[in-house]
């Protein structure tokens, strides 16, 4: 499995819980330097606490798993 996949398989997880709220993530791209790029979709993309939501949701959970991920940001 690629670290592609794996991040896909990882969204996954978070997904259920953002959709609990009306909102969804896209994942859109990893670069080589390990930053990876969503896109917050639905109620997340214009609550006020989508950072929060990325930052310590999102972004801690994929750094956690995979140590590759330096930075998680939206697009």
């Amino acid at each position: 499995m690629t670290t592609v996949e794996q991040i896909q398989e990882a969204l996954g997880v978070i997904r259920p819980h953002l959709q609990a709220d009306g909102g969804d993530v896209e994942f859109v791209s990893l670069s080589d330097d390990g930053i990876v790029s969503v896109r917050l979709k639905g109620a997340c993309g214009s609550c006020p606490m989508a950072l929060m939501t990325l930052k310590s949701g999102i972004e801690a959970q994929l750094k956690e798993s995979y140590p590759d991920v330096k930075k998680v940001v939206s697009v």
